[in-house]
């Protein structure tokens, strides 16, 4: 096994080059068989091994910097780099991040989760490196479907100034999640058609250097390959933009990519090099359902089929069907998503209504102010996106919606804590980032059937909402308690006296079996659903203050800016002297881990509720 003499980083440079191709199937296999198991992003680690295994033998590492972008396709990366024991609890609380992260290894040089980022950062560490005066190479490797990202092209803006090497590898494999859309998608195409030239070119190199004159006119050549590459490519937007362009390159034959990274290291000034690279490539199932095995559960090897197929509908799937029966009866609902038809539920919507639906690419702040055009315009649109990458359109969510009270509807998926992404994609800031806008307003539901209701007062209500929910099982309890929806009015669902639970959303579940403890241990509990984050029910609070000892807020947020907070300062503003208890996400990052191994460690469990509302009493 070629594999086992990967024991610590650098060992794939005494691999000799006749094993290159095996090595890669060894890699591909223990990729499979590691993420069957774990769960994972496999298809793009699957495209990206050839490319991997070639910076890892061109580059010195960690002297030499690789910049992943999403960091989604670091796998190999790690692999390679001596953490082979590590994929056994890939992704697991306390175990190996799926993302680069430099507290795991001096070989990840920059964090990554979020697209766009790693020629901004790339360029960061270039910069850094001249000041300093080292010589080391920087490589940052970013994806086509993050090309879609306005961030990527501010970076290459910049970087065009440089005039000392920086290489941009841009990894082609024609999608992101889902199929990739818009101007660059078809640009690429084009390029795409054209991956001769790469090899013409090496070709001439080849049959000229050492005959007699050649290698001076090979020197001749080179400074005008920025006119041959005019003739032979069309458009050549990057080399308008001032960076170098070498490629398209075949990104899974390792000496084509060892030539042409070579042949990058010499250029002094920024380069991109177009690698051609199938996303999912050695395993049937994920070449055939790319989008499928982006983000894989742990399935059976033989037939890609989930270990544990999902017999119940979760939340996003509630808000497909919604969508659909909203689409149905109003023609001016439109929906809009940033690269994510299928993670955000509006791949039916797409299907039934394609001249409603706009899929803007990785473009969260196009996606929003886009939104508020169509507003403006007289339609109502619904824009889904995951609470961990709406951060990214905070401004946008400001200046172009909420200044103008436009009726845009934010469908808020991923809320909460989501798990094995760990700290990049933990939906744990909305309730704080949002509420604190004029003119947004800001709801969550308990269970499947409230976010039906939500759905239907948000796109009819004419001002900025939003709507989070959490991944995972749409609750289906409490099917008896629906009182409409009414604009910041919660949902007393059990009136008792003693201790006052509010629960927002997500919580509402856990609270319910709070509530079951306490009367275990002989203590009797209201269960509010408060339902409104923005404006919070204060006649509610108010009145649990009347005739309650404790009350306890539970959100699936950080405190600071969250629903408790805005409890307490009800209360306080109405000189209530009851005891309060803020249950919510401690002021830190929360790592990667199952979802409720991750909530019992930081006190979001209904055990770990009850023992703190107890204790809270014995004071």
């Amino acid at each position: 096994m070629l594999l086992e003499k990967i024991e610590k980083a650098n060992d794939i440079k005494q691999i000799d080059k006749k094993d290159y191709s095996a090595l890669a199937q060894e890699i591909r296999q223990f990729l499979i068989e590691k993420i069957s198991v774990t769960g994972g992003h496999l298809g793009s680690n699957l495209g990206a091994v050839e490319l991997t295994m070639a910076l890892h033998l061109a580059l010195n590492l960690p002297e030499d910097k690789i910049i992943w972008d999403v960091g989604h396709q670091s796998y190999t990366h790690k692999l390679l780099s001596g953490r082979k024991e590590g994929f056994d609890g890939l992704r697991q609380f306390h175990g190996m991040s799926g993302f680069p992260k430099r507290k795991e290894s001096d070989f990840d040089a920059f964090d990554t989760g979020h697209s766009s980022t790693s020629i901004s950062a790339g360029l960061g560490l270039v910069k850094a490196r001249d000041i300093k005066g080292e010589k080391n190479t920087v490589v940052a490797v970013i994806g086509d479907g993050s090309l879609t990202g306005g961030m990527a092209y501010e970076a290459m803006n910049n970087a065009a100034k440089l005039e000392t090497n920086y290489i941009i590898i841009l990894n082609d494999n024609n999608m992101s999640i889902s199929e990739n859309v818009g101007g660059i998608s078809k640009y690429l195409n084009n390029i795409r058609t054209t991956s001769g030239y790469l090899g013409l070119k090496e070709g001439v190199y080849n049959a000229l250097s050492g005959t007699k004159g050649g290698d001076n006119l090979v020197n001749r050549i080179r400074k005008v390959k920025s006119s041959f590459k005019q003739m032979v490519i069309p458009g050549m937007y990057f080399e308008d933009m001032g960076i170098t362009y070498l490629g398209p390159v075949n990104g899974h034959d390792i000496e084509g990519l060892l030539t042409v990274i070579k042949e990058a290291k010499r250029v002094n000034g920024p380069v991109l090099v177009h690698v051609l690279t199938e996303k999912g490539k050695g395993y049937g199932p994920a070449e055939r359902h790319p989008a499928r095995f982006h983000g894989a559960e742990p399935f059976q090897i033989e037939t890609g089929i989930p270990s544990k197929p999902r017999t119940t509908a979760n939340y996003t799937d509630i808000f497909s069907t919604v969508m659909c029966k909203l689409g149905q009866r109003d023609e001016k609902i439109v929906a809009i998503t940033a690269a994510m038809p299928d993670g955000t539920g509006l791949k039916r919507f797409h299907n039934m209504y394609p001249d409603r639906f706009f899929d803007v690419g990785i473009a969260e702040e196009h996606a929003v102010t886009f939104a508020a055009g169509l507003a403006a315009g007289g339609l109502k649109p619904v824009v889904a996106i995951y609470s961990s990458f709406l951060q990214r359109a905070y401004d946008q969510i400001i200046h172009d919606v909420c200044i103008q009270n436009l009726p845009v509807v934010f469908a808020i998926d991923r809320a909460g804590i989501v798990g094995s992404d760990g700290e990049t994609h933990q939906g744990i800031f909305d309730f704080s980032y949002l509420s604190g806008i004029p003119n947004m307003h800001v709801c969550a539901p308990k269970n499947k059937w409230e976010l039906s209701d939500m759905m239907k007062f948000a796109v009819n209500f004419g001002k900025p909402i939003a709507i989070r929910y959490p991944r995972g099982t749409a609750y289906a309890g409490l099917q008896d308690h629906r009182a409409p929806i009414e604009l910041g009015k919660a949902e007393w669902i059990y009136r008792e006296n003693e201790i006052a639970l509010f629960a927002v959303g997500s919580m509402v579940k856990t609270a319910e079996t709070v509530r079951e403890l306490l009367k275990e241990r002989g203590y009797n509990a209201s269960l509010i659903n408060a339902r409104f984050v923005k404006p919070i029910d204060e006649a509610a609070v108010l009145e649990a203050c009347d005739n309650h000892k404790l009350i306890v807020s539970l959100e699936e947020n950080v405190r600071s800016g969250g629903f408790g907070e805005k409890v307490l300062a009800c209360m306080n503003d109405n000189h209530k002297s009851n005891d309060y208890l803020n249950i919510s996400i401690p002021d830190a990052y929360v790592e990667h881990g199952n979802v409720e191994l991750l909530k019992k460690e930081i006190g979001l469990d209904a055990e770990s509720i009850a023992e703190a509302i107890i204790c809270q009493l014995a004071k």
